[in-house]
């Protein structure tokens, strides 16, 4: 990985120009009002994204495999995803099974291969099934639950494409490659993305889907500044033009309805990359030189805009729910039928049910503090206090790295810890880019680093009884990687070629180190008892 790193880091000091000049005349009332047109995708580009992702898709694919058990919540995800590829909705399992003689818990002849054990009742999930249909895919296309590796391949797959979608995304914001590819190579070897691209569980597909729909959404915003400035310097005294519907944002909306149906914190996403978006109308028609334009955008833009993106956003989520519709044993289906006169009464029976089931999954996701040993306050997140031990065993003998220390204890673990130096930089980060937004005035690229602190960890606060887990940070980590890369932007901006290149290299090198020493623990390697123990910098860590 070291080896990765100077060459990745070799490439990116060759690609880095500082700025200097303006653009040509024509544009130079653009660029003064901060209105830059990305330059064009060319194919070294694309061919740089898609190495960056390959050196990914290595980290997370490799091994799929291993541990061969059922990890963590992989016992709710996966079966029901099994199930429902078998069944069309999730079923129960037994609480034990008889296996090899002995009563068992029903993952270990699972993950063994003996994978038709489960019940006809429905079972009662709590989360919306499109993540599970994922999953589901990645089975079908894979050769079923037999093979460890189908239960996760769904997810490894969808974090190699946050790599790609992050790569894109920050060279839209700062018109760098080497900042781009930057992001891209901290998303590869971060812990919390490669754990959970290793294990059959729902948090990545929200991170994918909401990352995709935010670059979506700055695509619209490029669109929308040309489409502004070229009208306004045709005629600056004609009406301005719509910005509030374009494809894009018809995408957004779709891909944020997908991710409210992996899990209901899709709607946080929802809400505030909305409101960003119509922000940044305001902000557009404020640049181009439009009189009213913060009118333009509340009204013009946010409401027509509203008018499609809600009823878009809301059907995407009712289609994750087509298996529960179409099957009428699927769980609460017949609620209305046995309960009359209960629920809203006023719906049509099948619909009275499903809002029925909605209000228990409400019930259930407001109130759950049952205890947890990895139970994790929601504003520890960013700094990884306490990380989520997803697997721990001791294998037998002394397998794997276990032979360099033949008279040491052999674990194997997985932990769902974030490469420190990532996280706790990025949380740094973000506090200094706050302050550096505000010195520069107009940035519109701080709401770009803000938008997922704002929709993925803030609403949390206001859950700090319940029973969380640092893990859902996942969602955090292409906005904390993005903190990062704001900062050095503005270094590369501000400063000589030598500290923008010292900056850049020293977070590829302690960054790379950190996830060297890390990756064994990441990925249920056997590793001595000793070396694990090393990793456990912090007590909350264990």
């Amino acid at each position: 990985m070291m080896s990765v790193a100077r060459s990745f880091a070799n490439v990116m000091f060759a690609l880095t120009r500082p700025r200097h000049g303006r653009l040509a005349a024509g544009n130079a009332s653009a660029h003064a009002r901060g209105l830059r047109t990305p330059p064009p995708s060319a194919p070294v580009s694309w061919g740089l994204t898609f190495i960056v992702a390959l050196f990914g898709a290595l980290l997370r694919i490799v091994r799929l495999g291993e541990p061969r058990a059922v990890v963590f919540d992989e016992t709710y995800y996966v079966k029901d995803a099994w199930t429902m590829l078998a069944t069309g909705e999730p079923r129960d399992w037994p609480d034990s099974v008889v296996y090899d003689g002995a009563s068992v818990s029903p993952n270990i002849p699972f993950a063994a291969g003996d994978v038709g054990g489960w019940l006809d009742s429905a079972e009662y999930v709590v989360h919306p099934p499109m993540g599970k249909w994922l999953i589901a895919l990645g089975l079908r296309l894979c050769g079923g639950a037999q093979h460890v590796y189908a239960w996760r391949i769904a997810t490894a797959l969808a974090g190699v494409a946050a790599i790609v979608i992050l790569i894109r995304l920050a060279l839209r914001l700062w018109h760098n490659m080497p900042i781009a590819l930057v992001a891209g190579y901290l998303m590869a070897i971060d812990g919390v993305g490669i754990v959970l691209s290793r294990t059959g569980l729902l948090d990545n597909f929200i991170m994918v889907f909401t990352l995709g729909a935010f670059m979506l959404l700055v695509m619209h915003r490029d669109w929308s500044r040309r489409r502004l400035v070229a009208a306004y310097e045709a005629d600056p005294d004609a009406k301005p033009p719509q910005i509030a519907c374009s494809w894009y944002r018809v995408g957004a909306a779709v891909l944020l309805g997908l991710a409210t149906g992996v899990k209901w914190s899709g709607t946080y996403f929802f809400a505030v990359f909305c409101v960003i978006s119509v922000l940044w109308d305001a902000w557009l028609y404020h640049q181009a030189g439009y009189r009213r334009w913060l009118l333009n955008a509340g009204l013009g833009s946010g409401l027509l805009a509203a008018l499609y993106m809600v009823p878009l956003y809301a059907l995407s989520y009712l289609a994750t729910w087509i298996g529960w519709f179409i099957h009428p044993d699927s769980y609460m289906h017949d609620w209305a039928l046995s309960h009359p006169g209960q629920g809203v009464a006023w719906l049509p029976p099948t619909l009275r049910s499903f809002v029925e089931y909605h209000r228990q999954m409400w019930q259930f996701h407001t109130t759950l503090d049952a205890p947890h040993d990895y139970k994790a306050n929601p504003l520890t997140w960013p700094l990884q206090i306490r990380p989520t031990s997803f697997y721990w065993e001791k294998p037998s003998g002394h397998p794997g790295l276990c032979s360099l220390a033949p008279k040491s204890e052999c674990v194997a673990a997985v932990t769902s810890l974030g490469n420190p130096i990532i996280w706790w930089l990025g949380s740094l980060c973000a506090l200094v880019a706050i302050g550096i937004a505000i010195r520069k005035r107009g940035d519109w690229r701080i709401w770009a680093v803000l938008a997922g602190f704002l929709a993925g960890w803030l609403p949390w606060a206001q859950y700090l009884h319940r029973t969380t887990f640092t893990f859902y940070s996942i969602v955090l980590l292409p906005w904390i990687i993005l903190a990062i890369c704001y900062v050095l932007d503005w270094i590369r901006e501000t400063c000589t070629p030598a500290p923008w290149h010292a900056a850049l290299g020293c977070v590829l090198a302690v960054t790379t180190l950190i996830s060297v020493f890390f990756y064994p623990i990441w990925t249920a390697m056997p590793v001595p008892y000793e070396f694990w123990l090393s990793h456990m910098w912090l007590d909350s860590w264990i």
